[in-house]
């Protein structure tokens, strides 16, 4: 049994690339169960995100498992092999673990500690989950990670610094204001960044934002979208007159919004502070605007500064969650070597309990006059020899569990004690076929 992961991410192909080998929506569940049936495939989870399709999976064999995911995502993609080799990277064992772990927890995302790909993890274990195509490891792993990954966000403020400049950007506001959800936004621009920054101010509490722009068509169908205003260029002027955030992302190679601009409105302005904050290339905001008092303007420049303080302090709290991965891939071997011993241990367990019933029930036959009492008392004492005998036999089980050859050497350990121990992960077929019959009794029980 072994566990590979096999990645095509954002540093080993670019976007077309990445667009041809994800799975669309409602293709994941056919894929898990496509791959599933494939040889050598005993479990697997299949992860496509915009900026990374990743498949793990338990194989009976290294080799012919990884060959028959990259042929698996080659027919899907419509690729060669040869070219999916190219753009991967395979993971095997412990690095699996790790990837894995890394993955879940923000650690291998373009924007470090980003918390999206969390959710997307965790969705794409249900999706297999539900369609059967995990098993006894990858259900326990899973959860792992997920668990992980949730204790390491909350552990740390990994995601609390802003490393993007439409974020930063809300963020500054912030750090000026104190509280900005009572204050009036506006937004010059309907592009992506516009959009971002849009978000970000709705996810801080901002309601009053209204969207400007040249091409008014734009601006509607963006602040329709979210719920807010718009207005055209032209009455940029007097929504100044009330403002209090302005956040402007254009295309333009004039500035919007000039020093001239400001005077004019200048007596209808309270003594209020304005923010503005430019993240456009070239600048919208005409530098050195002192036309009213309290008006902080900030370009990329300065919001660079921020991210690139942010990252330091990202990647503070990234170290400290990647120190803590070795430790959770010694409790998952440890889990895994444990897989083998437990159905053991319960096989000699339960013989020797057999054992004592059946001395028990010797002792009813030949001693028939004996009080319930002192029956109990006989029951109890020959199960504490029975448990002392065995505790040696386990102690020693558990430690086979983390020896090399561990398989050959709990097969002796059950030579010599005659017993035999149940298999600790059920064959695929025998899982779907359980899973199957869930099914029928959920339907006819009408569950």
């Amino acid at each position: 049994m072994h566990l590979i992961a096999i990645s095509i991410n954002h540093r080993t192909a670019d976007v077309a690339l990445r667009e041809k080998v994800a799975f669309k929506e409602d293709t994941i569940r056919s894929a898990n169960v496509d791959l599933f049936e494939t040889k050598a495939i005993l479990e697997n989870v299949i992860l496509s995100t915009c900026n990374r399709t990743e498949v793990y999976v338990v194989a009976d064999q290294i080799h012919t498992g990884r060959y028959y995911v990259q042929r698996f995502l080659a027919r899907n993609s419509g690729l060669e092999v040869e070219n999916i080799k190219a753009i991967s990277e395979v993971k095997v064992g412990d690095e699996a673990v790790n990837h894995l772990l890394r993955v879940t927890s923000g650690l291998d995302s373009i924007v470090l500690g980003e918390t999206q790909i969390l959710g997307q993890m965790r969705n794409a274990f249900f999706t297999a989950q539900e369609e059967d195509t995990t098993g006894t490891i990858f259900n326990h792993l899973f959860k792992q990670a997920i668990t992980f990954a949730k204790k390491a966000h909350n552990e740390t403020d990994i995601a609390d610094n802003a490393v993007s400049v439409s974020y930063a950007a809300v963020e500054l506001g912030k750090k000026i204001f104190g509280k900005i959800d009572n204050k009036k936004a506006i937004i010059i621009g309907a592009g992506e960044m516009s959009e971002l920054s849009l978000l970000n101010l709705k996810g801080s509490g901002v309601n009053d934002i209204t969207i400007v722009n040249r091409t008014v068509s734009k601006a509607e169908t963006l602040a329709n979208n979210h719920g807010v205003s718009y207005a055209s260029i032209d009455s940029l002027p007097a929504l100044l007159t009330d403002a209090d955030m302005v956040i402007s992302s254009t295309s333009s190679s004039d500035y919007i919004i000039t020093n001239s601009m400001m005077q004019s409105i200048a007596s209808q302005r309270k003594n209020d502070s304005l923010v503005l904050i430019d993240i456009a290339l070239p600048r919208d905001v005409e530098p050195d605007i002192n036309a009213i008092t309290d008006v902080f303007n900030y370009d990329v420049d300065d919001l660079k500064g921020l991210v690139d303080a942010n990252l330091r302090e990202r990647q503070l709290a990234a170290d400290a969650i990647a120190a803590q991965i070795p430790q959770e891939i010694d409790a998952h071997n440890e889990w895994v070597n444990m897989l083998g011993v437990v159905p053991v241990i319960r096989a000699l367990r339960e013989k020797a309990m057999n054992i004592q019933s059946e001395t028990m029930d010797s002792i009813d036959r030949k001693l028939p006059h004996l009080s319930e009492r002192e029956r109990k008392v006989i029951s109890k004492h020959t199960k504490s020899i029975i448990n002392q005998m065995l505790k040696d036999p386990i102690k020693q089980a558990k430690e086979l569990g983390n020896e090399k050859k561990s398989n050959e050497k709990l097969e002796l350990f059950q030579n010599i004690f005659d017993i035999e121990a149940e298999d600790a992960l059920p064959k695929k077929k025998e899982r779907r076929q359980s899973s199957k019959q869930d099914l029928r009794t959920q339907i006819l029980s009408f569950e």
